[in-house]
């Protein structure tokens, strides 16, 4: 995909002896977006900003031993000592002697001819990651301005982290005027090192600078573009990420001397072997135990109490993450994490001074948030006609931020409905939902909105279902009301020959909460990449026959 940005010049941090500015350069190209106000948390703020930098550059992707110089030894040499074993008689070492210097000779000259290459290459990716290491990012990072805080979005490059922080407007005094909206900032790693100068007894001040919106020409030389192209993956990562905030999950606070304990213990160990996970152990009302595998150390929260109904073990990986919060303990009041369960994502909130730092992580590392992860689909779906999407999204627009309750409300329509709106807008990039404030925000990923159409099916097993469904090849057969306000389905789902027993628990809020299926999907997988396309089909089909909520 690609994205064309346009700066009014480019950020800058002044640094004096009694004070800082920061002044962020946002897209012109998108409606005007500022903000200016001096910055009373800047001990907080600094090291917030320094997270979000610290995932941006995050890449915990296996990196192979460069075996260049072996394997260039073993092909100068594994002929020759083949031909050494195999021969036996002496003319036929006199015949391949001539015959391996000239392919010697051959290979000297040619890494004679490309050992300047090689050097100019290596030395050219060296100093472009020490010097213009922005140049290694796929996007700029994303900034909100709302009426009551400011967000800052980024990815990691493995795409298997994504961070957000979110200011409350009492991290700032002085605020003058300000103009809502999203838009990309001109970002470069020589801000990484401005910010490292924020002191608590020099005073601080953020811009999102207005003044390229008042240029009235384009051909002004301060206007500098950007034409990138972001691969798909990255857009599809931020939209899971919305879809995934909104699951159900096992909620805790700890305490962040707990997560020093967990930095610790990773910083003193390096696992050997699998597996290398994290072992939750969860009691209700008792202390949140954690255990460390595959060494089986456990660590025992004393002052984070869980407050859950139901006892269960949960196991997330790509642990090594969490060393991304390290520089936040010191700063942080408490944390509260959200655990959708073994295998599935986990949300990591560090409660800051009027500041949360979101830290969303993948399943596993190698299993970045845009190629497996399918959590959109477990979000409630449904047809919704066009007339009442847009009414949803006309309220949002108003408020800026809003429950589904109060959309609701401004609408007249249902919260199922308003529920599925969001869910399309949310898988769109439109609308997020901010976890740590449990409501809806206006946001919106790219300056042109992402066709609707073409996201319809977010991905082959969706497509699938509605085939499936629109081929009467599933077969609702029971739909039993739940005690706890969700539903039970059972059904029956054809393809080909064969057939699979199906079976659907969702939530009040009509979410897949859980779910069996007997095909080759699921039970590979269970719902760690989504569900599987006989498990959605069952869905379409009780949201097609019955009223959510009612027994078949």
């Amino acid at each position: 995909m690609r994205f064309d940005y346009r700066y009014y010049g480019s950020t800058t941090v002044d640094n004096s002896a009694s004070s800082t500015d920061l002044r962020f350069a946002p897209d012109v190209l998108r409606p005007p977006t500022h903000f200016v106000a001096d910055i009373n948390q800047r001990l907080p703020f600094r090291e917030a900003m320094s997270a979000l930098h610290d995932v941006v550059v995050a890449d915990q992707r296996y990196q192979a031993p460069d075996k260049t110089a072996y394997k260039q030894w073993l092909a100068e040499n594994e002929e020759r000592m083949l031909a050494d074993y195999m021969a036996r008689a002496a003319d036929l070492r006199a015949r391949q002697a001539p015959l391996m210097q000239e392919l010697k000779d051959v290979r000297a000259r040619k890494g004679a001819v490309l050992k300047p290459f090689f050097a100019a290459q290596r030395k050219y990716f060296d100093y472009l990651y020490q010097h213009n290491r922005e140049l290694w990012y796929v996007l700029d990072p994303v900034i909100t301005v709302h009426p009551d805080r400011i967000f800052f979005e980024c990815f990691s490059r493995d795409e298997s982290s994504y961070a957000a922080l979110s200011c409350s407007h009492d991290v700032f005094d002085r605020i003058g005027e300000f103009a809502c909206g999203t838009t990309n900032i001109d970002y470069s790693e020589a801000l990484y090192g401005e910010f490292q100068k924020i002191r608590d007894y020099k005073s601080t001040r953020l811009a999102i600078d207005p003044g390229g919106f008042q240029v009235s020409t384009a051909d002004d030389p301060a206007f500098v573009e950007q034409k990138i192209d972001v691969p798909e993956t990255w857009v599809r990562g931020f939209l899971q990420v919305s879809s995934a905030m909104n699951l159900p999950a096992r909620t805790f606070e700890l305490h962040p001397m707990d997560l020093h304990n967990f930095c610790l213990l990773l910083r003193r160990r390096k696992e050997r072997t699998g597996p290398r996970s994290l072992r939750f152990i969860l009691r209700p009302g008792e202390p949140v135990r954690v255990v460390f595998e595959p060494w089986n150390e456990e660590i025992v929260c004393r002052r984070s109490i869980y407050p859950g109904n139901v006892a269960e073990e949960i196991r997330i990986w790509g642990r090594r993450r969490l060393l991304l919060l390290e520089r936040l303990i010191p700063v942080t009041r408490s944390l509260t994490v959200h655990l959708m369960g073994s295998g599935m994502p986990s949300f990591w909130i560090a409660n800051l001074p009027d500041m949360q730092f979101t830290l969303g992580l993948s399943g596993w590392t190698a299993n970045d948030w845009s190629q497996s992860a399918n959590f959109d689909l477990l979000a409630p779906r449904g047809d919704v006609d066009h007339d009442s999407k847009a009414r949803v999204f006309a309220a949002l627009s108003r408020r800026w931020l809003a429950t589904a309750d109060q959309l609701a409300v401004d609408t007249g329509l249902s919260r199922i409905v308003v529920e599925r709106a969001l869910a399309v807008y949310t898988q769109a990039g439109r609308v997020i939902y901010d976890l740590a404030q449990r409501v809806y925000r206006l946001r919106e990923l790219t300056r042109e909105p992402l066709p609707l159409d073409e996201l319809r099916f977010a991905s082959t097993l969706e497509s699938e279902a509605w085939t499936l469904f629109a081929l009467h090849a599933i077969t609702l057969q029971r739909c039993e009301a739940q005690a706890e306000g969700g539903l039970r389905l059972t059904g029956v789902a054809r393809s080909g020959d064969r057939k699979y027993d199906v079976a659907l628990r969702l939530d009040a809020d009509l979410r897949i909460a859980d779910g069996s299926c007997q095909c080759n999907h699921f039970t590979q997988n269970r719902l760690r990449q989504g569900p599987c396309a006989h498990m959605l089909a069952l869905r379409l089909a009780q949201g097609d026959r019955h009223e959510p909520g009612q027994a078949a």
